[in-house]
């Protein structure tokens, strides 16, 4: 009896491992698919800021991964003859903080962005983005020049965003990171259309649903009046 329950055992013991596996397996993917989606829709929607869809997903895990970053910025150059070449040109820099969040991703492009549109860059190169970020200086239309903080920098250095926002003097938090993602709701959509498994098209954006108003209060009814009370009936008189 021993000898025939053994096997019975050994089959059990092996589907439970089988199914715990495959859970942890299922877990690990979903995380995975998650992470890689979540990093997918940032990317997008930085693209045009960034000058590039290589350029935004390098932001976007370097600053995920506290790991370099390297953006290359390409121009049109005339030259001497009447004919035009392209020049790459790449900028490499460590981010001044440690590995971020996604949310705090966004947060940090969001206000680089808005610190930069606030001089009047709205198309920087690789080194103005890297200068907004860690701190530097950056050249402007004028052929003046400014000296950025760096949002990075003074995360570093212990701000928290709003501060951060306050001292770049973009204005309130909320309404900087808002105005980003409204801006680039655009580009998202742009990127979004490729069907996903089920044949539908992948709405990365996700844009908020509108708020529905309040229903009207429907009016109350007048309250039926109350039936009079109907008298008793009279007995019948009895025969004599």
């Amino acid at each position: 009896m021993t000898m025939k329950t053994r096997p019975a055992i050994a089959l059990l013991c092996a589907s439970v491992l089988s199914v715990f596996g495959t859970a942890a397996l299922a877990q690990t993917t979903s995380t995975s698919t998650s992470t890689n989606t979540e990093s997918t829709r940032l990317a997008n929607r930085y693209s045009t800021f960034a000058g590039s869809d290589a350029n935004s997903t390098a932001l976007v895990d370097g600053l995920r991964n506290g790991a370099s970053i390297t953006l290359e910025t390409t121009t049109i150059v005339k030259n001497a003859n009447g004919t035009t070449s392209t020049v790459t040109t790449p900028t490499t820099f460590q981010p001044a903080t440690s590995k971020l969040g996604y949310g705090n991703v966004n947060i940090a492009l969001a206000l680089a962005e808005a610190d930069l549109n606030k001089l009047g860059i709205t198309d920087p190169t690789s080194a103005q983005i890297a200068a907004a970020l860690n701190g530097g200086s950056v050249t402007l239309a004028d052929g003046n020049t400014e000296n950025l903080q760096g949002v990075l920098a003074l995360r570093a250095k212990g701000e928290g965003w709003g501060q951060i926002s306050h001292t770049l003097g973009t204005g309130k938090l909320g309404t900087v990171v808002s105005a980003a993602n409204r801006n680039h709701s655009r580009v998202e959509i742009a990127h979004a259309s490729h069907p996903d498994h089920h044949g539908r098209p992948t709405d990365i954006s996700r844009p908020l649903h509108p708020v529905h108003p309040d229903h009207p209060m429907m009016p109350q009814h007048p309250s039926m009046p109350s039936r009079p009370d109907v008298p008793s009936h009279a007995g019948h008189p009895s025969g004599g």
